[in-house]
């Protein structure tokens, strides 16, 4: 396991979001401070705000992706396209190691299964039960296996 992906384990054991854990695992390519990095991407934790939508994970990821290599100018197309395209790339590698992108689908939870926005006390059973570190390891391999230069 590389060093970026150790990082964004020990993070999310440290209690980190998912998307902050692998976000801050990167933090220094950003030009950020990791208390920066765990700031801005602390609403996209547990599929937006505990909603169970997209993944924090894969947006930690998209992010990055936009970092990199994201379109600036609004009358780009083909800067779009590009961009929309690698970002299919990238979610079809995570989905080759894991079910979804949608955190709900990931956590076998059904759609409408109302959850509070507190978070669930980080414990060892609940480090068992859940899959969240298999997606924050895989979007900071994909990470850099295909976005960092």
């Amino acid at each position: 396991m590389s060093e970026r992906v150790l990082k964004a384990r020990e993070n999310f054991l440290k209690g980190y979001n998912c998307a902050q854990s692998v976000f801050v695992a990167f933090a220094d390519l950003l030009g950020m401070s990791e208390e920066e990095a765990a700031a801005f991407s602390s609403p996209f934790g547990a599929g937006f705000g505990r909603m169970r939508e997209v993944c924090g994970t894969v947006s930690a990821m998209t992010m990055l992706l936009g970092f990199f290599e994201g379109n600036a100018d609004p009358s780009d197309q083909e800067g779009k396209t590009r961009i929309y395209t690698r970002e299919r790339e990238l979610i079809a590698y995570f989905l080759k190691e894991q079910k979804s992108i949608v955190c709900r689908e990931i956590l076998g939870l059904e759609k409408g299964q109302e959850e509070p926005p507190a978070p669930s006390e980080r414990t060892l059973a609940y480090y068992e039960s859940r899959p969240c570190l298999g997606c924050v390891e895989t979007a900071a391999k994909i990470i850099e296996e295909h976005i960092l230069p």
